[in-house]
């Protein structure tokens, strides 16, 4: 294997800046981020590695500024954020992945694991192996981990429970419910590189028959449409208000909705937008600054 050094770029971002910037370097550089919060400092970055220097005045630092500027304008970033370029060992690259992710456990029923772990799973476990900075979604992220969590806990053994994933990223939601047995499984992205890592990931985990990954915009997806036993929208808060109504359409009366990718503050919002629509919260968490929920429809709804 080539030892030949690679060029680490970075931006210290918020998190709440996560998914925007980690869309940002995908743009600009073909290849998605890894996302990394420090456990001791707290300070959160967007990385990716690449096998040539970036001209200091090249095509793709210029557009990463233009687009650190566009994020300002939003707020969700400081205009005075520069990239940080380094030279790093490629070994020491590779290495840095396996101290910083770890296995974990979803209950007693899933195993998330990078490739090189030997971590074997525990008797009637299943085991999704994703190694990060492919894609947004390693279960590390705390809306991942309580999408995943929900997926477990609505399974119902033996019964046949579809699934719809909207905003795939990684992938990693649909191939878990694929090894819990819903079917049939279905996911889409907008993103073309996020669509190509999903399906390589499908392959790796053998579930290429048991699941369906397409590249479908949201905001462009006819209004009515199959319903599911569960639906995931991991998606970031003002999507979820706008097209509440297309998500909503592809939920069965008795079905599921779980809504992640929302900051804590902008959570009360959203719970109310879908409570407008006849929803009712089944269960929520707060992790960092990050809150999830999980839906139904109340009974009055649901019965119609």
């Amino acid at each position: 294997m080539s030892r030949k050094a690679l060029w680490k770029v970075s931006l210290a971002i918020s998190p709440e800046a996560e998914e925007s910037a980690a869309e940002l370097m995908s743009k600009v550089f073909g290849q998605w981020p890894s996302i990394y919060t420090g456990a001791e400092t707290r300070e959160t970055s967007a990385t990716v590695y690449l096998e040539k220097r970036p001209a200091p005045n090249g095509e793709e630092l210029r557009n990463l500024r233009a687009g650190i500027q566009r994020l300002a304008t939003c707020s969700l970033a400081d205009s005075t954020t520069k990239a940080s370029v380094q030279r790093v060992r490629r070994e020491d690259w590779a290495e840095s992945w396996k101290r910083h992710f770890k296995p974990l456990n979803i209950g007693s029923a899933l195993l998330i694991k990078p490739s090189w772990s030997r971590r074997r799973p525990r008797k009637g476990q299943m085991a999704v192996v994703l190694d990060p900075g492919l894609s947004f979604g390693t279960g590390q992220h705390a809306t991942t981990e309580f999408c995943l969590q929900q997926l477990v806990k609505a399974r119902r053994r033996g019964a046949a429970q579809s699934f719809l994933d909207i905003g795939t990223g990684s992938g990693i939601l649909a191939i878990a419910a694929a090894k819990l047995g819903y079917s049939p499984v279905t996911a889409f992205d907008f993103d073309p590189v996020a669509v190509r890592v999903a399906r390589e990931n499908v392959r790796s985990n053998r579930v290429e028959k048991l699941l369906r990954i397409s590249r479908q915009d949201l905001t462009r997806l006819p209004e009515h449409g199959r319903k599911h036993h569960v639906v995931c929208a991991n998606l970031i808060y003002d999507l979820l208000i706008q097209e509440r109504r297309r998500i909503l359409n592809r939920l069965r009366p008795d079905g599921v909705l779980v809504l992640a990718g929302i900051l804590a503050t902008q959570f009360p919002r959203v719970r109310e937008a879908y409570a407008e629509a006849g929803l009712e919260l089944l269960s929520t968490r707060v992790k960092r600054e990050w809150q999830s929920g999980a839906f139904a429809f109340r009974r009055e709804q649901a019965d119609r």
